[in-house]
Parts: structure tokens; C-alpha cells; sequence
């Protein structure tokens, strides 16, 4: 349960006088499976952030989603939350389309790398919106990624790229 990996960590941080990490934490819902495998987008955003808050980790945590439904009701209601727009290869919509029907600058946009060009780095830069594209795992990617200007990259093998 999430309770108990903030547990876990914020006791392993402070013994060991660390800072405290960033949890990059997925709301994995659509429409079709609202109340069979998960709840509806508001109530699913109630029960996450009551966790979040009940462990003052409002500051450390960046919500993702596919689904922006989450991502625009904790704008909404918890407008201080940053929020990172997950985007899939086959969405053929344009960078301006996406946010335009999101309804707000999201603090990260997150595409499938392999839709990274320079020309979408400025335009998310523009917007002071971080870009931070999944799942890069092999590291020539990750290096030409990072030369091109990304300002993070979500990999299954983080020990492969070291700054």
C-alpha cells in the first residue's frame, strides 16, 4: 500500500539524513473499467491524495496519467499538485491539441520517447512545462535524449545513464 511505502521511506531518510525522494505515482484508470477495476476519476483522486496528505507528501509527489480525466480533477481541486500528462505513440493529436483539451499546463508533459524532437522540447519549454518521456532503456537512446534537451527520462534501467 502506498501508506506504507511513505512509511518506510520518509523512516529510512530521516535516519539516515537523507532528503526526501520524488514519487512519480501512476493513476492507471479509463472510462470503460470506471467502478470494475478502479474507482471513478474523483474518487480515485480523493482516496490517493487522503494518503498523499495523511503523509505530508504533497511536495513530493508528481501525478501521472494517460487518463487526463485525473489529472484535470486534481487541477481542479488540488491545484498545487504537480501533474505529468502521459502520452502514447499512436496518439496522433498535435503537442497544442493535447494540452488544449487537457485545459491546463500539466507540470510535465511525458510522451513515448520515440516522439521526442527538438521541435517538441522548445514547445514544452515554451510553456515552462518539463518534458520527460518513458520508458527509454537503451542508453544511446537515453544519451541522445538528454543531448537533445529532456529534462528527465523514465526508464526500467535508471543504473544505465549516469549524468
Amino acid at each position: 500500500m502506498l501508506a506504507d511505502v511513505f512509511k518506510a521511506v520518509k523512516e529510512a531518510m530521516l535516519t539516515r539524513r537523507r532528503p526526501f525522494p520524488f514519487y512519480n505515482i501512476e493513476t492507471k484508470c479509463m472510462p470503460p473499467t470506471d467502478g470494475i477495476y478502479h474507482p471513478a476519476p474523483g474518487e480515485f483522486v480523493e482516496l490517493l491524495m487522503k494518503v498523499i496528505k495523511q503523509w505530508e507528501m504533497e511536495e513530493y509527489v508528481i501525478i501521472q496519467s494517460f487518463d487526463p480525466r485525473t489529472l484535470k480533477y486534481l487541477h481542479l481541486h488540488y491545484p498545487g499538485i504537480r501533474t505529468a500528462l502521459l502520452i502514447e505513440a499512436s496518439d496522433k493529436n498535435s503537442f497544442r491539441k493535447q494540452i488544449s483539451d487537457l485545459g491546463f499546463t500539466p507540470s510535465i508533459y511525458s510522451p513515448e520517447f520515440s516522439l521526442v524532437t527538438e521541435e517538441l522540447i522548445k514547445n514544452c519549454h515554451e510553456l515552462n512545462m518539463k518534458i520527460i518521456p518513458w520508458t527509454v532503456n537503451d542508453k544511446s537512446k537515453m544519451e541522445e535524449l538528454k543531448s537533445l534537451g529532456v529534462d528527465g527520462l523514465i526508464s526500467d534501467y535508471p543504473d544505465r545513464f549516469q549524468n
